[in-house]
C-alpha cells in the first residue's frame, strides 16, 4: 500500500510539473489580470491553482498557447507584459471593456494565428509592430476607437486570410502593401474615415471572396482590375465618393452574389450588369442625389 501511495504521489508531482509555465508567462497573465480588474471578471482566476486550470488559459508543454477571455468583463488596459506570452497561438479578448492603446509589445507574439480584440474601446494607432505577426491568419479589431493610418507593415502578414477592422476611426489611404497579402479571403474596412483610391495592388488578391469598404471617403473610379478577382462573392462599396462608369470588367465576376454601390456617383447599364452575373442575389445602386432609381435587382 505504501508503495502504491508513493507511486501515486510521484505521478501527481510529475503531472503538476508538466503543467508549470515559466515565471515570465505567469507574471504576464497576472499583469493582464491586474490591469483589467481581474477581481471583477465574470469568471476569475485563483492564483493559488496551477496556471493550466485558470479560466480561458490553455497550456501545452509548459507553454501558454491560448488565452480566451471573451465576454469576461475585462475593464482596463492591456499591459506591455502581454508581449511576454510569446508562445500564444490564439488571443481572444472579444466583447469586453478594454481601453487604451494596443501595446507595441504585441509584435512579440510571433506564433499568433488568431488575434481578436474586437468590440472593446481600444484607442490610438495600430502599432507598426503588428507586421511582426507573420503567422497570423485572422485579425479582428472591429468596433473599437482605433485611429490613424493603417500601417504599411500590415503587408508583412503573409498568412492572413481575414482582416476585420470595420467601425473604427482609421483614416488616410488603404496601404498599397495590402496587395502583398495573397492569402486574403475577406477584407472588412467599412465605417472608418479612409480616403484616396482603392490601391491598384488589390488585383493581386486572387483568393479574395469578400471586399467590404462601405461608409468611408474613398474616391475615384472603381478599378477595372477588380474584375480579375474571380473568387469574389461580395463587393460592397456603398457610401463613398466613387465616380465615373462602372467598369465592364465586373461582369467577369461570375461568382459574385452581392454587389452594393449605393450613394456614389456612378454611371452605367446597371441592370444588364446584374443579369450578366448568374449567381447574383443582391445588387443595389442608388446614386447620390437621385431618388427615383433605387434599384434592387432580383435576378431570379
Amino acid at each position: 500500500m505504501k508503495t502504491l501511495k508513493t507511486t501515486l504521489l510521484f505521478c501527481l508531482i510529475t503531472t503538476l510539473a508538466f503543467c508549470n509555465v515559466s515565471i515570465k508567462e505567469k507574471n504576464a497573465l497576472i499583469a493582464i489580470c491586474n490591469a483589467t480588474q481581474g477581481d471583477n471578471w465574470a469568471v476569475t482566476w485563483n492564483m493559488q491553482d496551477p496556471v493550466s486550470t485558470w479560466y480561458g488559459v490553455i497550456v501545452e508543454e509548459n507553454k501558454v498557447v491560448e488565452l480566451d477571455l471573451s465576454f469576461n468583463n475585462l475593464v482596463g488596459t492591456l499591459p506591455k507584459e502581454l508581449g511576454d506570452l510569446i508562445n500564444l497561438r490564439t488571443l481572444n479578448l472579444f466583447r469586453n471593456k478594454i481601453s487604451g492603446d494596443i501595446p507595441n509589445s504585441i509584435g512579440n507574439l510571433k506564433q499568433l494565428k488568431e488575434l481578436n480584440i474586437a468590440f472593446n474601446s481600444l484607442e490610438g494607432r495600430l502599432p507598426n509592430s503588428i507586421g511582426n505577426l507573420q503567422a497570423l491568419v485572422t485579425l479582428e479589431l472591429f468596433m473599437n476607437k482605433l485611429e490613424g493610418n493603417i500601417p504599411s507593415t500590415i503587408g508583412s502578414l503573409v498568412s492572413l486570410e481575414r482582416l476585420e477592422m470595420f467601425n473604427n476611426d482609421f483614416h488616410g489611404n488603404i496601404p498599397a502593401e495590402i496587395g502583398l497579402l495573397t492569402n486574403l479571403k475577406e477584407i472588412y474596412l467599412s465605417s472608418n474615415r479612409l480616403s484616396g483610391k482603392i490601391p491598384a495592388t488589390i488585383k493581386n488578391l486572387t483568393s479574395l471572396e469578400k471586399l467590404n469598404l462601405f461608409d468611408n471617403s474613398l474616391f475615384g473610379a472603381i478599378p477595372s482590375n477588380l474584375g480579375d478577382l474571380a473568387n469574389l462573392e461580395e463587393l460592397i462599396l456603398s457610401d463613398n465618393l466613387f465616380y465615373g462608369s462602372i467598369p465592364n470588367e465586373l461582369a467577369n465576376l461570375q461568382n459574385l452574389k452581392v454587389l452594393m454601390l449605393n450613394n456614389n456617383d456612378l454611371k452605367g447599364d446597371f441592370a444588364s450588369l446584374a443579369k450578366s452575373i448568374p449567381n447574383m442575389i443582391q445588387f443595389e445602386y442608388i446614386n447620390l442625389n437621385e431618388t427615383n432609381n433605387s434599384v434592387l435587382v432580383d435576378t431570379d
